[in-house]
């Protein structure tokens, strides 16, 4: 696993000693990415620079160094990720007539380019990456991402000059790069509580969206060209229109095929390798299946916290104990999990209010202790149907297809009136013996909810709605107004006939690249661990969208399919059981521990002054939940999320990183 970094001037200016010392230092700010290795490749007549810092996985040699070229010289690549099936690309390349000096995938990746072009290169390329590949005989820089977007990747122009790289503060260390803030992206932040691609926080930047290839060529009409190689909506019409025809034996047996080759593609490193255990059917899943192919136990990590109600340790330590893998157990305190937070604005180069990202670091600090790679059981829920979400969002998709929309929208409107009656004092004599969902301050948000939701024409709009942070964003972020997601631009939807599946592909648009995977990556990338996906394998993908609705929910639960796999392995009682989620107690810490922290971040004329947010809102709620009048701490965090990033940033800009990567690795032209 890598970071990667550089830039275009597609009307070339500078010096070879100026595009080396820029790419020097845009790869400094990624060296968390790559500890093991740095170089930087330039060629001022074409004002083309790339840079690499190298975590070495496979490969271990020199003959692994990055930038690296192909045999003809005609390609350039630095290269963030792993191509899992390259031995069998090298094996039909071999037949081909190509040579290799090492065995890194790297290599491979560029015999292939020069046998078969970037574009069908990719398309054979299983693997999860990002990287960006020089062609020197056609004068072309192109960018790609793999097809669910585990691997990040920005890019974006800033006059003539065209940068990329694998985080946002790479670009900072660029002397033409400009920090503008986009309020309407920052409106979609407090919307979703991350931010969707293409967006990104910084006018001009954009994310390469998964699947897809980014050409720059400066002798066209057009700038750059985004062209995908691979499409999630592809994948689930078709699998819709073609459903697995089977039995029900035939496609749990099928399904465990697929994931026992994932998880060995995955098990390939020339570095100590484990997996995050929860003691959940995902991660238990990959793990059964990581331990009955080694012949030695398997590393295993899990971290808990001493609150019962976010411990899962217990759970896992029981898995771990019936598949005999060597496992590793962390508890966590309140103050070492606090202890995280004023690193999250430096990992998270965006605003991002995923509370789980305390302890995705925590657990991957845990197994960097031991280990340089980590298998994850992430992506189960969005392929098999895991999200309670998914059922609640069904039934309410059915309550309202039944009524006429004038019907909804009327009713909608008396909700959101009901939703702002006194009922303080309409519910003071009873409140003591009301349940606490029934009491005032809750049933006006449930009923708020109710109202968005009610005139909703589509399952999208819907969902959108359902799973949201803040509402009206627009009302918060001064001077925004919210740019079009695969939430609200019908353009993108797929043509899927069933609320289940609808809400599932936009996840696998939206949450699951830009929230669950950015965070796994930035979490894991922070203390230099590579971790890998399992069940974004693209024929997983590809199976489980084939599958019909009893195949995935049953009795009133999701993931059937992967429950019966995984009962090939692991009795069902030690894994059947609520779903928790990764979370910990920020409620109670923004009213104990971080109160100051918070109030500090939320100072009413420190808002008025930054002239992002509306402090009326942001005070209301803040004193509302100190008050334990409202659990806030949702719309909370994210909004200190904000303010800790926008410090961070402020900063970043106004005193750049010292540049620590040594140019001594520099390949010339």
């Amino acid at each position: 696993m890598c970071g990667i970094a550089g830039y275009f001037e597609t009307v070339p200016r500078s010096r070879r000693e100026e595009l080396e010392a820029t790419a020097v230092a845009m790869a400094a700010t990624l060296h968390h990415r790559g500890p093991n290795d740095s170089g930087v490749w330039t060629d001022p007549a074409a004002g083309i620079a790339l840079a690499h810092c190298r975590l070495s996985i496979l490969d271990l040699s020199p003959f692994g160094h990055q930038p690296m070229h192909s045999d003809s010289g005609r390609y350039t690549l630095s290269f963030n990720g792993e191509i899992y099936n390259f031995r069998v690309l090298r094996s039909q390349l071999e037949g081909l007539g190509h040579t290799f000096r090492g065995h890194s995938d790297t290599e491979v990746m560029l015999a292939s380019f020069s046998q078969w072009g970037v574009h069908q290169a990719v398309e054979r390329f299983n693997g999860m990456f990002a990287f960006a590949v020089w062609d020197r005989g056609e004068h072309r820089l192109h960018l790609a991402r793999d097809r669910f977007g585990e691997k990040p990747l920005y890019y974006g122009w800033m006059g003539k000059t065209f940068l990329f790289a694998s985080e946002l503060k790479a670009m900072l260390a660029h002397p033409d790069f400009e920090a503008n803030i986009d309020r309407d992206v920052l409106a979609l932040y407090f919307r979703h509580g991350y931010i969707p691609a293409p967006y990104s926080i910084y006018r001009s930047i954009s994310k390469v969206l998964p699947g897809t290839i980014v050409t720059v060529d400066p002798e066209s009409s057009s700038p750059s060209t985004s062209i995908p190689y691979w499409s999630v909506r592809t994948v689930a019409e078709q699998g819709s229109a073609n459903p697995f025809t089977g039995t029900e034996t035939e496609a749990i047996a099928h399904l465990d095929h697929l994931l026992s080759d994932a998880v060995k593609l995955r098990m390939e490193a020339d570095v100590p390798l484990g997996a995050f255990l929860s003691g959940g059917v995902d991660s238990s899943t990959i793990v059964a299946l990581m331990q009955a192919q080694s012949a030695q136990p398997i590393q295993t990590f899990s971290i808990g916290f001493h609150e019962a109600a976010y411990n899962e340790a217990d759970y896992a330590k029981a898995v771990a104990k019936h598949l005999g893998t060597s496992h590793t157990e962390f508890y966590v305190t309140s103050e070492e999990a606090m202890a995280v937070i004023p690193r999250l604005p430096t990992l998270y180069d965006e605003p991002f209010s995923d509370s789980s990202q305390i302890p995705t670091f925590l657990v991957s600090q845990l197994a960097r202790r031991d280990v340089t790679v980590c298998l994850s059981g992430d992506a189960g829920d969005e392929l098999f149907a895991g999200y309670d979400t998914y059922l609640h969002g069904v039934r309410i998709w059915k309550l309202i297809g039944r009524l006429p929309r004038f019907l909804r929208v009327m009713s909608g409107k008396g909700l959101t009136v009901l939703s702002s009656a006194p009922w303080e004092l309409l519910f003071r004599p009873v409140e003591p013996i009301c349940p606490k969902g029934l009491q005032p301050p809750y049933l006006r948000l449930r009923l708020k909810k109710l109202a968005e939701l009610l005139p909703a024409d589509y399952t999208e709009t819907m969902y959108r709605g359902l799973v949201g942070h803040c509402d009206a964003p627009a009302s918060l972020v001064i001077g925004s107004s919210e740019p079009p997601t695969p939430f609200t631009d019908r353009v993108q939807w797929g043509s899927l006939s069933g609320a289940l599946q609808r809400m599932m592909y936009t996840d696998l648009m939206t949450y699951l690249p830009d929230n669950i995977l950015a965070k796994v990556d930035r979490a894991s990338m922070g203390v230099s661990l590579e971790a890998r996906v399992p069940f974004l394998d693209h024929r997983v993908a590809e199976f489980a969208w084939r599958l019909p609705v009893s195949m995935r929910i049953r009795d009133g639960r999701g993931k059937w399919i992967l429950r019966q796999v995984l009962s090939r392995y692991v009795p069902p009682m030690l894994t059947e059981r609520p779903k928790m989620g990764f979370a910990v107690p920020i409620s109670a810490w923004l009213r104990g521990s971080l109160k100051e922290w918070g109030e500090a971040l939320l100072d009413r004329k420190r808002l008025k002054d930054q002239g992002f947010l509306n402090p009326d809102l942001i005070r209301e709620k803040w004193d509302e939940h100190l008050t334990g009048k409202v659990d806030w701490h949702t719309h909370l965090w994210d909004a200190l999320m904000f303010q800790a990033w926008f410090d961070n940033q402020q900063q970043l800009v106004r005193s750049p990183e010292k540049i620590t990567c040594s140019p001594s690795n520099n390949i010339h032209v």
